[in-house]
């Protein structure tokens, strides 16, 4: 978010528009799966659109609407106005001539969108719609909502069609060094700067090639605005050095893939209090705490649907590499689903519940509204939270003793997509139109990959039987 821009309207964006001599505005929003989506109109136009709305055909994006509601009308959140970095264009554009394509010299800008209908009312089918309501919910609650999610994604080159690590890419945690992803992960991070995205770290992950960006915490909302907006242009900047990145959770056999750990808070709209936190209670974690999280592994089955949307995503959530198998949590553990930090010298900021099994090719809006009413329904009905697995499951006896004592994440899409449609919260969340359109598309997805003969059968099987 732009500094000041709570306190700035129309006039002030436009005077913007004026001064920075913007050509073109991108008015963005995202589909059910998370992709993002623009309109890009001239800048002329954008008063009239801040008003109006922008219409467009909303049934062309696939699992968005239906035919019978497909006129749709964009209206801009002036609070995520900003300029686009040089270079950085997301996605195609819906509504331009060709004439009318922007040149390498425009100044452009975006703006993210609420989808409404023709009456002016909130488009269900809008991910953005969702994570405000449950937003809402938590307000009426008498709590704010606050995250700040570690971005894990691998920047890639080409060698004979096959995407691979830069050569000279070495890396590991934290590793301090030189090579060209280095750069470009300190470019990403001073460019989402420049659009009012508070990075509060970048550094280098375990895997080479893989690099991770912490964003500072801050409102649900706005925190997904940045991600959205943080997955293109990392694109970007990597596309005009020749590099890919991926957002894809485990691109390579046997090694770490790329997650989306996202730590939270909530705080007391009141006093402004962190209420996850008792300094004096075990842990430091308070009541409303431990009912939160509670609510978060009653229903963590069910969320994995959303948090980890692809198929792909279930070969990273298996054990050995640092991501969660078990719906537990604790401290110590690397593996754990959840996991509450120790406290600073500040615990007030430094108290904050983790939540490890989500990755990046997830929808941030829908992701952080169902972590979010799974929290709030484990205050509400007061659920018991089960005791700590501090033990390390790294080792396989460790985690074969310890099976009864947890049960399992969903070790497939399919499972994931099973865990969905039992939790009528998760589906009073999403609301009709994203439960059906997206457990629709991925049902498609799943049965597509389970159709599929795979390298790995054949060279397993075929010299044998």
């Amino acid at each position: 978010m732009i500094e000041g821009y709570g306190r700035r309207g129309l006039d002030q964006v436009l005077a913007m528009i004026e001064k920075e001599h913007v050509r073109f505005v991108n008015l963005e929003f995202t589909d059910v799966v998370g992709m993002a989506k623009c309109v890009t109109i001239p800048a002329e136009q954008f008063a009239d659109c801040a008003a109006h709305g922008k219409w467009f055909d909303g049934s062309s994006i696939e699992g968005f609407a239906r035919i019978a509601e497909s006129d749709m009308y964009l209206f801009p959140d002036l609070l995520t106005f900003a300029i686009l970095p040089d270079k950085v264009y997301p996605t195609q554009n819906l509504t331009l001539r060709a004439a009318e394509v922007p040149a390498s010299s425009d100044v452009i800008a975006r703006v993210i969108c609420d989808v409404r209908t023709p009456d002016g009312e909130r488009f269900d089918g809008d991910p953005r719609a969702v994570l405000t309501r449950a937003l809402d919910m938590a307000r009426t609650m008498g709590y704010k909502f606050l995250v700040a999610p570690e971005l894990e994604f691998f920047l890639l080159h080409f060698e004979n069609n096959i995407p691979t690590p830069l050569p000279d890419d070495h890396g590991s945690y934290f590793d301090l060094s030189t090579d060209l992803g280095t750069v470009l992960r300190r470019q990403m991070a001073q460019a989402l700067q420049k659009m009012g995205i508070a990075i509060e770290a970048s550094h280098h992950e375990v895997a080479a090639g893989q690099h991770e960006m912490d964003f500072e915490i801050g409102d649900g909302l706005r925190v997904a605005d940045g991600l959205t907006t943080a997955k293109y242009v990392i694109k970007a900047i990597a596309a005009q050095n020749g590099l890919h990145a991926t957002f894809v959770p485990k691109p390579f056999y046997g090694i770490n893939g790329s997650g989306l750990h996202v730590h939270q808070q909530l705080i007391d709209k009141e006093t402004r209090k962190n209420v996850f936190l008792d300094a004096q209670a075990e842990y430091g974690l308070s009541e409303i705490g431990r009912y939160f999280i509670a609510g978060q592994l009653a229903h963590a089955r069910a969320m994995c649907g959303i948090l980890a949307p692809l198929v792909n995503s279930y070969k990273r959530l298996v054990r050995g590499f640092e991501a969660p198998a078990y719906i537990n949590w604790g401290r110590v553990n690397r593996q754990a689903l959840i996991r509450v930090p120790h406290l600073s010298n500040d615990p007030q900021s430094s108290m904050r519940v983790e939540l490890r099994c989500g990755d990046p090719s997830s929808n941030p809006y829908l992701a952080i509204a169902v972590m979010l009413r799974a929290g709030l329904d484990g205050i509400q009905r007061k659920l018991t939270l089960p005791p700590a697995m501090d033990e390390n499951l790294f080792l396989q006896d460790e985690g074969e003793r310890l099976r009864s004592r947890a049960r399992m994440l969903p070790t497939t899409h399919g499972d994931a997509l099973e865990g969905m449609r039992e939790d009528t919260l998760i589906h009073e969340t999403l609301g009709d139109a994203i439960y059906e359109g997206f457990l629709d598309a991925k049902e498609i997805e799943w049965i597509d990959y389970r159709q599929q003969v795979h390298s790995w059968e054949i060279d397993r099987y075929l010299a044998v039987y």
